[in-house]
């Protein structure tokens, strides 16, 4: 039985790190294992400018921990107002790697998303023409729709016509969560990615409910039925060079997750490495891994993997229950399993 495997230090390809006392919380929690990551910009306000991006990221690169070796990838929150020219400048200057686009509503801190999408078409044009990536959140809001099926949805009303109308530019579907997700990738050629997550991995929508409300596995887009989850298993396992790790760990405090209205959000910097070994070595995939964490994402991007490795090491590892931040305790994601790997 293999008791070391060591890969290319990866990256995560959406992660959440606020800002302020909870940035330096949580950020040393991806900077010890992960080498970048793609910076979610829904901040309060959100992060829509280059002047935006250039602050917020002075503010995360102050926060790493000394010894430790991270590069934050900023994005730009796509706004009906969002300038072609602001994206365009950022973009030659290197401080943007990808815009992101939040239908209005859909999420934790999501109100200045995009409600009517011919007016982002302009940007999108220049994005297709500059080669900029748009990072997805891949759920439509209209109230009608069962949020179980708003992800399957999306797809048809939003990102197929976004597609037809933009065929060059590069689109990454993030965190996907259902079957209906992976058959669009694998249908299409490598100008389409998509993330997946730790928890949807692991997790199914039973987890939440069964045995009473399980508020520290609410994330959004909801976790689906098991026949979804075991599809982003086979697809994560698979090697297939468009699935990539985007972890969408999410910080919420407890008190904000145990709200009548909780927060959408799993934390799972801390454990990911452990859990993700777990998940590869059970689908006898321990030989893939290094492709899902380490080398997709940057071929998708455009940047050159990792030059550095990290091993892991067959061997229980030891997570506190949650972190303590200035604002009150975060609940490290419990993965309801036993993990037999660390860092």
């Amino acid at each position: 039985m293999t008791q070391t495997h060591t890969i290319r230090r990866p990256d995560d390809w959406h992660l959440h790190l606020r800002d302020g006392d909870m940035l330096r919380a949580v950020l040393p929690y991806t900077s010890r294992d992960f080498a970048r990551a793609i910076i979610m910009p829904n901040l309060v306000p959100p992060v829509v400018t280059a002047a935006d991006a250039r602050a917020y990221r002075d503010r995360i690169i102050a926060a790493i921990p000394a010894g430790d070796e991270f590069t934050p990838l900023m994005t730009l929150y796509l706004t009906e107002d969002t300038d072609p020219a602001d994206v365009a400048a950022a973009h030659a200057e290197g401080l943007i790697t990808a815009v992101k686009l939040y239908p209005a509503g859909a999420t934790t801190n999501s109100a200045s998303g995009v409600s009517d999408f011919t007016k982002v078409a302009k940007v999108l044009e220049k994005m297709a023409d500059i080669g900029l990536p748009l990072c997805t959140h891949g759920e439509v809001t209209d109230p009608s729709v069962d949020i179980f099926d708003r992800e399957a949805v999306f797809i048809d009303r939003v990102l197929d016509p976004i597609r037809r109308d933009h065929p060059g530019l590069r689109v990454v579907m993030e965190h996907i969560t259902t079957s209906d997700a992976v058959d669009y990738v694998m249908a299409h050629d490598s100008t389409l990615g998509a993330t997946i997550t730790t928890h949807h991995l692991v997790i199914n929508r039973n987890h939440i409910l069964v045995g009473g409300i399980k508020p520290h596995y609410y994330c959004l887009p909801v976790a689906k039925r098991e026949t979804h989850r075991l599809a982003l298993r086979k697809a994560a396992t698979s090697g297939d060079a468009r699935f990539f790790l985007g972890t969408d760990s999410a910080p919420h405090t407890d008190a904000n997750k145990l709200l009548p209205c909780g927060c959408a959000g799993c934390f799972t910097a801390a454990n990911t490495l452990s859990i993700l070994a777990e998940v590869f070595e059970q689908d006898a995939a321990l030989d893939k891994l290094e492709a899902f964490t380490s080398l997709n994402g940057p071929a998708f991007y455009g940047l050159s993997p990792n030059e550095a490795t990290i091993t892991l090491v067959r061997e229980t590892p030891e997570y506190p229950p949650h972190i303590d931040t200035p604002d009150g305790p975060v609940t490290v994601f419990d993965p309801a399993m036993p993990l037999n790997w660390t860092t």
